[in-house]
């Protein structure tokens, strides 16, 4: 009994000191409610009323927490592109999609443009809803035959699409720029439904770095997002969908795109961070852009260059496409059997504080 009361007794002074150290290095608060007889008495404590504001969890996303790490280079420079040079960076805290997107879920979008209903539901938010031109929404089903040379492709051309047996598959035959407009459309459909006082930060293409850091699962140098430096695990299974040798597209078991939840997730439970379709990125490309570029949440804008980052490699592309650090891109306009996307939105609550929002959101 003397020892269990001493044990007590013991915890709670630790946990004492550790909330007053903590609150001595600025990471607990110090300021309390304002009310509104203070500011009667003409105090300023701030409008009162604003607090308790805690940021949720979309559907299917994932949070990936503040962190630094070496952005670049983690093997040999095959394509010799001295792209991709070693910097430490730091990425503060975001959500990202734990899948590309989906056929299915691209599908719900142009199904809101198409009956002109954007928020499918009883707009709440205070923005205009953006517009849209379905046709150049529409995803390109004739790359499945015109990305290749000879090639047939008239099945997957017919039916990738729109058939249900791909509704898991991710989405292809999509612009960067469609890919930005999809971001457009879902900001203004989740806050256009929620009941929340404020509206949610906007959905988006992640950036460059934060792709990488997301893509290395939460190890500081990783070749591939399982860690590497090997295709296989244990057990002899390749690990993506991508080309295993020349010729050969099925050792992976498919022998073009996979559903969106197959292979094993990575650190931070992303899928399909390397290989299935090549991801659309914000940043525009260049080849010094990691030396032009701030090491804090850094993104390389450009206006005038078409041409944009393309990250992760694909099911058509030979492993080294698939490593982390690997940049190549594509023309903004243009659309390929190869390449999907997903989405990332920026977390506001404060730095180490993620875990409030980590719970999926709830409707009023």
């Amino acid at each position: 009994m003397y020892k269990k009361m001493n044990s007590r007794l013991l915890a709670v002074i630790v946990g004492f000191l550790a909330t007053t150290l903590l609150q001595g290095c600025g990471l607990f608060g110090s300021s309390g409610t304002a009310s509104e007889k203070e500011n009667r008495r003409g105090e300023v404590t701030g409008v009162p009323k604003r607090s308790g504001w805690k940021q949720s969890l979309p559907y299917d996303m994932v949070p990936v927490k503040a962190g630094t790490f070496w952005m670049g280079q983690a093997d040999e420079d095959i394509a010799v592109s001295q792209s991709a040079f070693n910097k430490q960076i730091t990425i503060s805290e975001f959500y990202m999609d734990k899948y590309e997107v989906s056929n299915n879920k691209y599908r719900q979008f142009l199904e809101a443009v198409r009956g002109g209903d954007l928020a499918l539901g009883t707009p709440t938010t205070q923005a205009d809803p953006p517009q849209f031109n379905l046709e150049e929404l529409l995803p390109d089903t004739t790359v499945w035959s015109s990305s290749f040379t000879h090639h047939y492709g008239d099945p997957l051309m017919e039916y990738y699409f729109d058939h249900p047996a791909f509704d898991d598959y991710p989405v292809v035959g999509i612009s960067w720029e469609q890919a930005k407009q999809y971001c457009e459309w879902r900001s203004y459909h989740m806050n256009a439904n929620d009941r929340s006082e404020y509206d949610m930060p906007k959905f988006r293409l992640p950036s460059e770095a934060e792709w990488e850091y997301a893509a290395k699962g939460g190890k500081d140098v990783a070749k591939y997002p399982w860690g590497g430096p090997y295709l296989k695990n244990r057990r002899g299974c390749l690990m993506a969908n991508f080309k295993p040798g020349r010729g050969n597209y099925i050792d992976d078991g498919f022998a073009y795109t996979a559903p969106v939840d197959v292979f094993a997730p990575n650190g931070f439970g992303l899928y399909n961070m390397a290989g299935n379709v090549a991801e659309w990125v914000e940043d525009a490309y260049n080849p010094a852009g990691s030396s032009l570029s701030w090491d804090l949440d850094p993104v390389f804008k450009d206006p005038n260059e078409p041409r944009k980052v393309v990250r992760g490699g694909s099911w058509k592309d030979i492993s080294h496409y698939l490593e982390t650090s690997t940049r190549t891109y594509e023309y903004q306009d243009v659309k390929t059997a190869h390449i999907g996307f997903r989405t990332a939105m920026t977390f506001i609550g404060r730095s180490g504080s993620m875990d409030v929002g980590s719970k999926r959101r709830r409707r009023r």
